[in-house]
């Protein structure tokens, strides 16, 4: 197939980024919670998943299995907005599910929420996901093809479909057989009729999971944050390509064929975990410090403060400041009841939150030179109009450092990136940024800087950078695009 680009085998260096996402906006990844053999299942996921908004604002939803039979609650919102007394009162049980989601794959709609549920042959299963199928147009022509009906336009609703089709195989070779068909990231939770409560990772580990265990019952989570809000312990990550299987017995591990390296996706320690997390054995709050410290060393530059833009540079910013001795401060009050620009759904809505979400200290800015420290530039609509607004006060010089290279690639992986016109990092160069968002002075932290800083063995080996350099570990399909599984598509 012609549009067909390999990836595994092809890293360009001087590679054009690919416009294949059309309209989207750059979201965040999903957060998935699994809970077995509790009293209290739901309520514990909901907890989990509070711990785990962060990860997706559009949608939440749990579900609880009891004496074989599955009930769900799922939602617009977030988690606090979707669940109260009366929905715990409908989701009893041991063992329960939870999921809160940012669209990748498939419209932020109600009937895309998940946890997603099937019901086959007097059984039901249900899947909470985090990531993206790359082959799930291929797949969901396939299943259309053989008498499959969805009900949903989610890569995640594909899984279940190849799941009870492969029954037949057992449930163990099943899960296993159905998740060797998926490409691309994906890191699941799911629930059986029989109260069994599953974790699988793809092969190149591109979102997190990990497992945890509280009072002698078992807890799944894509980050160490939530299980440190239920209070649980935590056991391990999954391997990449491992399925972990939890019933009466407790857990037991299935592998998927080893794919060809591993392949984190390094933004996670960046921008969208929780810095109270600790991935890879890694703490993020102490990586991120680590970025700041770079940065200081890869491009000093002289100034009477450094500062955050609150809340996503702050804590490289205290890197910064550490390793050059400027003082840290926070030069500008973030309004936290105003949603994140970063996920506002149009232009007009952007440029309103990036105005009323940060209030700069005037006194404290007037007539200084400062450093900001950002994690990421996308569009720079946002960074641009703070910048006016610092200039319009009195600010003498603003030098910007941003804690990761520049976004000139689209992601495919399960993070919502843009396209190639609006990655602006894509279309100018660091000197033509400066003049567009009217800075003194520039520096992006290099992708060797980025890679020493996470402190992991080999770091080249272990993650997915192809935001930054272009190199997709896995395949993909360069003329489709995120919606390619809406249902009024052919």
């Amino acid at each position: 197939m012609s549009s067909k680009l390999d990836m595994r085998s092809s890293c360009p260096t001087n590679a054009e980024p690919l416009d294949i996402m059309e309209g989207d906006h750059p979201r965040e990844a999903c957060g998935i919670f699994g809970v077995y053999g509790h009293p209290e299942a739901a309520k514990l996921c909901y907890f989990g998943l509070y711990a785990l908004q962060h990860r997706g604002q559009e949608s939440a939803g749990i579900c609880a299995v009891d004496n074989g039979v599955l009930n769900e609650h799922r939602d617009m919102g977030l988690v606090s907005d979707v669940f109260g007394k009366e929905q715990f009162d409908q989701l009893p049980g041991p063992s329960a599910i939870g999921h809160v989601r940012y669209s990748t794959t498939g419209s932020s709609i109600l009937v895309n929420a998940q946890p997603f549920v099937v019901r086959h042959r007097h059984k039901t299963y249900a899947v909470g996901h985090n990531g993206n199928i790359v082959n799930a147009h291929a797949l969901k022509e396939e299943l259309e093809r053989s008498g499959s009906i969805f009900q949903s336009t989610m890569d995640s609703e594909i899984f279940l479909h190849l799941l009870v089709r492969n029954l037949h195989l057992g449930f163990d070779e099943a899960l296993r057989a159905s998740a060797a068909r998926l490409e691309g990231a994906f890191s699941m939770v799911v629930l059986t009729s029989r109260g069994e409560v599953i974790g699988l990772r793809d092969p190149y580990g591109f979102r997190p999971l990990c497992l945890g265990r509280l009072n002698g019952h078992w807890v799944l989570a894509s980050e160490t944050c939530a299980l440190d809000l239920v209070q649980a312990e935590f056991v391990r990550e999954l391997d990449p390509g491992e399925i972990v299987i939890i019933d009466e017995k407790g857990p037991r591990s299935l592998y998927l064929p080893q794919a060809p390296r591993h392949a984190f996706c390094i933004f996670e320690f960046i921008y969208f975990a929780r810095p109270d997390s600790t991935i890879m054995g890694h703490n993020v709050y102490q990586m991120r410090k680590a970025h700041g410290r770079r940065l200081a060393e890869e491009r000093p530059v002289t100034a009477d403060l450094v500062m955050p833009f609150p809340d996503s540079g702050t804590y490289a910013a205290l890197g910064y400041s550490e390793a050059s001795g400027i003082p840290f401060e926070m030069g500008m009050i973030r309004n936290h009841y105003v949603g994140r620009t970063f996920i506002q759904p149009t232009q007009s809505m952007r440029d309103f939150g990036v105005r009323v979400k940060l209030n700069p200290i005037k006194e404290l800015l007037r007539g200084k030179d400062i450093i900001i420290i950002e994690d990421s530039i996308i569009r720079g609509t946002t960074a641009r109009t703070r910048v006016r607004a610092l200039r319009e006060m009195g600010v003498k010089k603003v030098h910007l450092r941003v804690a990761g290279p520049p976004h000139r690639f689209p992601c495919h992986y399960g993070i919502d990136f843009s396209t190639k016109g609006e990655l602006i990092a894509a279309r100018m160069s660091v000197q033509e940024l400066e003049q567009y968002l009217g800075l003194d002075s520039l520096h992006y932290l290099s992708l060797e800087g980025l890679l020493a800083a996470t402190g992991v063995k080999d770091p080249g080996e272990h993650f997915c950078k192809a935001c930054f350099d272009g190199c997709y570990p896995v395949t993909f399909d360069t003329g489709l695009s995120k919606n390619c599984l809406e249902l009024d598509q052919p």
